[in-house]
């Protein structure tokens, strides 16, 4: 039996081929009917997948509901691309509909002479609301709320806001949640839809909502927001601002969308790759080597330092040659170990999974573990060398620099992340590449000394 993932994959797939084929043939009228069954995320990829001088054609297939939906799934690349290609009224039909927060985010990613243009032509009521969250600093809770939600006042019957839902759903983003505020627009409760639809109808909001409300400030980090939503199991958050006003949601859709974000980020961070939020794999070349080429010079010039302390070492080399056989599994082991290090403590600061350990308990974890795999490697590697070499004294090196360099690596890997984090630096700028060059250097100089003070030279 074949997944549900795997055939609704195989059926996405089947759409954005099969279009293309009618898009090519002219068949305008059978690419249109194939597309109204098919959901607007799914529609958004096939469109996404198409020649570029297809995919105008094809979003012109859809009705206006149905552009205005669609348009928010798709990428940015192809966003503005169509923005290019639209006549200024059908420009302004979609952009006007979209969520406040889906449009915020569309007008970061567009030049500034763009939004400039878009704003100024978007409806009063829209324009304001867009604004006002372009206001908020980036990455921040009221950059990425929505306007758009459902508030009460808590003398309103079950009843009344019922028909007060109602008459507010078409225009609200959220409303599986109801908001209770005072006169002061200050966030006072919250109601769920399910509380509201068990409650008797002459019920007053008061008497059924909860009133310990979870909630964000519109400065708050929004990586500190998607931790909120994930940690209360909740799907919308609310934002006040500094006076405790309610002011927006976030949603948890576009939580998803920022964890995608910042672990991209983070992923590319770890792999010594710079990030500015583009596409990696949609930038230009020259872009790219500009962001790849900084860490990779920081390291060329740190492996220096490696080849400088082998050349110190010429006349150890030149009476035990054979010290050079093993020098690439002792750096390259001891680089390993930081990375492996250095990768768990980053990703552990970020999901605040060692918040109440403290750097000291964690680093010390590292440290042993750190020996108990050097003791293991050690061994192996010393037996291996013996057999390999025949040479007690040369095995023995081995050994002791591979505990020394595994201890070494782990206490390297897992501190600095620390340090840096400190300095109010993102510790996955503490990356493997980094880490792994710093253990070669050092690696190389206990492996020297080590070895001198065995074989007695």
């Amino acid at each position: 039996m074949i997944p549900n993932g795997t055939k609704h994959n195989e059926l996405r797939q089947l759409v954005r081929s099969q279009l293309e084929l009618l898009l090519e043939s002219g068949n305008l009228q059978g690419a249109k009917s194939l597309l109204i069954p098919v959901q607007p995320v799914d529609i958004a990829e096939a469109i996404e997948g198409l020649p570029k001088a297809t995919q105008l054609i094809a979003f012109r297939l859809l009705s206006k509901a149905e552009a205005i939906e669609v348009y928010e799934y798709l990428n940015k690349e192809v966003q503005q691309a169509l923005i290019q290609e639209f006549k200024r009224q059908e420009v302004l039909d979609v952009v006007d509909k979209m969520s406040p927060d889906d449009r915020a985010r569309m007008f970061d990613e567009l030049p500034a002479k763009i939004v400039r243009r878009l704003l100024a032509q978007l409806s009063p009521k829209e324009r304001q609301a867009t604004a006002i969250l372009l206001g908020y600093g980036e990455d921040t809770a009221g950059r990425i709320m929505t306007p758009e939600y459902i508030s009460l006042r808590e003398n309103l019957t079950v009843s009344q806001t019922l028909e007060r839902i109602r008459n507010q759903a078409n225009a609200s983003e959220v409303v599986y949640y109801l908001y209770v505020k005072d006169n002061s627009r200050r966030l006072t409760g919250i109601v769920s839809l399910k509380d509201l639809v068990i409650a008797a109808p002459d019920t007053t909001l008061a008497e059924i909502m909860a009133r310990d409300v979870v909630f964000v400030h519109t400065d708050t980090d929004q990586e500190e927001v998607a931790r909120t939503i994930q940690r209360y199991d909740i799907v919308a958050l609310p934002v006040v601002d500094s006076e405790e006003r309610l002011v927006g949601v976030v949603t948890v859709d576009d939580v998803i969308d920022i964890i995608e974000q910042e672990a991209t980020e983070d992923i590319y961070a770890l792999g010594g790759v710079q990030s500015d939020g583009d596409s990696y794999f949609q930038t230009n070349l020259l872009t790219v080597a500009r962001r790849r080429v900084v860490w990779l010079f920081v390291l060329l010039l740190t492996n220096t330092v490696t080849g400088a302390i082998i050349s110190s070492h010429k006349a150890l080399l030149e009476q035990a040659v054979v010290l050079t056989v093993f020098m690439p599994l002792l750096t390259g082991t001891g680089g390993n170990v930081g990375a492996q290090s250095s990768t768990v403590v980053i990703r552990g600061l970020n999901t605040d999974e060692i918040k109440n350990m403290g750097a000291g308990k964690v680093v010390f974890r590292e440290a042993a573990a750190g020996v108990l795999l050097g003791l293991i490697l050690g061994t192996v590697a010393t037996v291996w060398a013996y057999l390999f070499q025949g040479d007690l004294a040369v095995a023995m090196s081995v050994g002791i620099s591979l505990v020394a360099i595994a201890l070494l690596a782990s206490v390297a890997g897992s501190a600095l992340p620390f340090v840096f984090r400190s300095f109010g630096l993102d510790p996955a700028l503490m990356s493997a590449p980094f880490i792994t060059t710093a253990v070669d250097v050092l690696g190389v100089l206990i492996y020297f000394s080590i070895a001198r003070a065995i074989l007695g030279l």
